[in-house]
């Protein structure tokens, strides 16, 4: 009988495992691979540095004018437009938070449905709001003046705010010429706002300043930018993970609606989101088509092209991840709190309580989570904004 044979088996399989083991160990801690030209170019394609020029809006006359940007600034942080003289813009978009509030829902005269969304970059968006009910900044910028839970206003008493204040009036008339109607004068106002918006955008973050270090090739500055493990997180995020399937641009959003199975608080009805949100915006009066607006109708092809199928029930806009960190609560309704949960999320991507989840599962271990965690955390910066332009 042959009694090694069994030894050299055992000895055999141990040395598989053995081997097996060091290469799970060495790919795991061994220094990041070099970069190929295909993700160089995915990772150009999210560079701030790529950002084009800000879109015109074709909507709104005044958008890039010096006046208005001012106008728009000092209206946007009034609290004299809110019912209890305690509210402004900046109540809920609040500057050093990267213009959110840190709360899961809306917070000023009343509680909000939803979560505030970042006015951060949304010039380049086309649809404004979690569910895009509203199709121009002008128009969102109204919305939160007559609304309940917001400021609580009316159209007159916001128009006479304007008129009774004599440099808020001259920079009106400066602009818009004399009074006219309730509508066009409202209107106008937040034309004015949203000037102001069209002003805030994001700045540089560490990972932009990575991304010029590859482009350049610079592999000393990279390795002081960059930890091993925040490399391995990117390498995640614009491959295994797939994020960059809605998460694109340079301002890490396609600014589609997409439903990705987010679980209500306990006791409430779902949330239709966009479902609703396009038949809002078509029917508004404050739309790209309505009277108005300054701009032809040929310009609101994004209007009148549209989605309003049954595979928007659900489905919300999908928001940049710039200075992501720093915008918790995260969903539609503040439903995550942490940037973990996020992750958690998605790694189950769970089924829809209403629609159809279109997420999959990612299905990654904790380690690799928590290098993807690593990375987003990478896209920190604060957003810049017009200060004083006059």
């Amino acid at each position: 009988m042959n009694t090694r044979a069994p030894i050299i088996v055992i000895a055999t399989f141990i040395a598989v495992l053995a081997a097996a083991g060091a290469t799970w160990w060495w790919s795991e801690n061994c220094p990041p691979a070099a970069w190929s030209e295909e993700e160089v170019a995915v990772l150009e394609s999210l560079w701030l540095a790529s950002l084009p020029d800000l879109p015109p809006d074709p909507t709104n006359a005044v958008a890039d004018n010096p006046l208005a940007v001012e106008f728009g600034r000092q209206l946007f942080f009034d609290t004299r437009f809110s019912a209890n003289g305690a509210i402004s813009c900046a109540t809920c978009h609040q500057p050093e938070r990267h213009f959110t509030d840190g709360l899961p829902r809306g917070v000023a005269i009343g509680v909000s449905q939803r979560n505030t969304p970042s006015i951060v970059g949304t010039a380049y968006s086309p649809w404004l709001y979690w569910d895009g009910r509203r199709d121009s900044q002008w128009s969102q910028a109204l919305s939160p003046l007559e609304d309940p839970n917001e400021h609580a206003s009316n159209r007159l008493m916001t128009i006479a705010n304007v008129v009774e204040d004599k440099g808020y009036w001259r920079m009106y008339k400066s602009l818009f010429g004399e009074a006219a109607g309730v509508d066009t004068m409202y209107s106008n106002i937040g034309k004015a706002i949203a000037a102001f918006e069209r002003t805030v955008m994001p700045t540089t973050s560490r990972f932009d300043e990575y991304v010029a270090a590859v482009v350049a090739g610079d592999s000393e500055r990279q390795a002081t930018l960059f930890s091993d493990e925040e490399v391995r997180g990117l390498r995640l995020f614009i491959g295994e993970a797939n994020c960059t399937q809605c998460h694109n641009g340079p301002l890490l959003t396609n600014n589609e609606f997409h439903n990705t199975g987010l679980i209500n608080f306990v006791g409430e009805a779902p949330d239709k989101g966009r479902i609703l949100g396009i038949r809002e915006v078509l029917a508004h009066p404050f739309n790209c088509e309505g009277a108005h607006n300054d701009a032809a109708r040929k310009e609101c092809s994004e209007l009148a092209f549209a989605r309003t199928g049954p595979e928007l029930i659900g489905a919300f806009r999908t928001p940049s991840l710039r200075n992501l960190e720093n915008t918790e609560p995260y969903g539609h309704k503040g439903q995550l709190a942490t940037l973990a949960d996020v992750l958690a999320h998605y790694n189950e991507a769970p089924d829809a309580m209403i629609g159809h989840n279109e997420a999959k599962p990612l299905d990654l271990s904790d380690r690799e989570l928590a290098r993807l965690e690593a990375f987003l955390r990478t896209l920190a910066a604060p957003a810049a904004f017009e200060q004083n332009a006059t």
